[in-house]
């Protein structure tokens, strides 16, 4: 970069930030000196640490700081080291990776999985392998961004891939989008339906088995994203199609994350009939050019779906959990999006609205993220409340009393 051209990048980056500290949209990074649990030690501006109570974490089933998971991950450590030192294919495959992929597959009721860093490089994975020129992929409006660039990477790499787009959740113009699809893909080609299975600003869930009807009848392929419903919904906390009383075939594939309430650690995976997951391992260019999951991480993520077995009353807390926050955030003055997810929006409209309310909580000890835009659209900024297993009556009652005070 020549000297011009990086004070012309300088001027330009400090512009930007400039002008979203004017506004009070910059973000700023919240130091946490501790393990993540219910309540955090977090770093204050002033290099001074104190505790709050965590309302915006993915840790939803409590697992990230569970004594199981920890020492998982720690004789995992132990006994591998600390990293694969290599893709997949050629030396970065071990032992505790196929035991996760098993237990990941058993768990949802599917035939295979394959883990990857980050659920991002999961679904990036997708699109990109798996859909070929003369393919239709039909998106649900709301769905993720790894979603959103997995089909425009696809469109890029396997040129003549098109792209439908739909309101969030609306059956009937995912009806008439399959029916334009339809029109323009023949025998030979593949039509892919992709959805959230929780809508993660909205806290929103998406009709499945209505999705599985439309499909049948056009003959689509059904892909699901459930990360922030696998570990909630579901009376074992198998995800959207359990809650919806589907069997976990009855999706045709699965994307979803150990990084929030499988343990929170990191990594993400595909699962479904082994032909797929096999020709992402052969194909797939976030797994052939990517170093694999840490083998630590694996452990952790296999003993938490264990607990998860185990333990189903942890599921049936969170439900609990859910319910009780929805009624003291509305007792509290405000409106909450209904639904049966841990995700409890409390939409505030300007995004510097949200993130001054989420300054003035964190300073009543109470930590829930504003979110504006880039993230949601404009105008419909947001205190996005999670809820964990791990938080008791008392914790959500404190955050209530918080969103009071505001």
């Amino acid at each position: 970069m020549t000297t011009g051209t990086a004070e012309a990048f300088a001027n330009r980056a400090r512009g930007i930030l400039s002008g979203l500290e004017a506004r009070g949209e910059l973000k700023h990074l919240q130091v946490i000196d501790g393990p993540m649990d219910a309540t955090v030690r977090l770093r204050a501006e002033d290099g001074k640490f104190h505790e709050a109570l965590c309302f915006c974490s993915n840790n939803y089933l409590g697992l990230a700081n569970h004594p199981e998971v920890v020492e998982a991950g720690i004789a995992g450590l132990k006994k591998y080291g600390a990293g694969t030192a290599s893709v997949r294919f050629i030396c970065g495959t071990f032992t505790p990776h196929l035991e996760l992929e098993e237990r990941i597959a058993r768990f949802l009721g599917v035939e295979s999985a394959y883990t990857f860093v980050s659920c991002w490089n999961a679904s990036e994975a997708v699109f990109p392998t798996l859909a070929e020129p003369g393919d239709a992929i039909v998106s649900d409006a709301l769905n993720h961004a790894c979603i959103i660039d997995s089909i425009r990477l696809a469109g890029v790499i396997k040129k003549g891939v098109q792209k439908f787009i739909y309101p969030n959740n609306d059956l009937g113009a995912l009806e008439e989008k399959l029916g334009e699809a339809r029109a323009k893909v023949d025998d030979e080609h593949v039509i892919w339906v992709v959805t959230d299975g929780v809508f993660s600003m909205e806290g929103s869930v998406a009709d499945l088995p209505a999705m599985r009807r439309l499909c049948d009848a056009h003959g689509a392929i059904l892909v699901v994203d459930d990360s922030h419903g696998t570990g909630v919904l579901g009376k074992t906390g198998r995800g959207t199609h359990e809650h919806h009383g589907m069997a976990g075939n009855a999706i045709d594939l699965f994307t979803g994350t150990l990084g929030k309430a499988l343990g929170g650690g990191a990594g993400g995976y595909i699962a479904g009939p082994r032909h797929a997951t096999e020709l992402v391992v052969q194909r797939g260019r976030p797994t052939l050019f990517s170093n694999a999951l840490p083998v630590t991480v694996a452990c952790s993520a296999s003993k938490a779906i264990e607990i998860i077995d185990r333990e189903p009353e942890r599921v049936a807390r969170l439900r609990e959990n859910v319910a009780y926050a929805r009624k003291k955030i509305r007792a509290a003055g405000f409106e909450v999006l209904e639904s049966p997810t841990a995700i409890c929006p409390v939409i505030v409209g300007e995004t510097a609205k949200a993130i001054s309310m989420s300054k003035r909580l964190l300073e009543l000890g109470v930590y829930v993220i504003g979110f504006g835009f880039p993230v949601v659209p404009e105008g419909e900024a947001r205190l996005r409340c999670q809820i964990s297993a791990a938080h008791t009556r008392e914790h959500i009652d404190a955050l209530a009393d918080g969103l009071a005070r505001l």
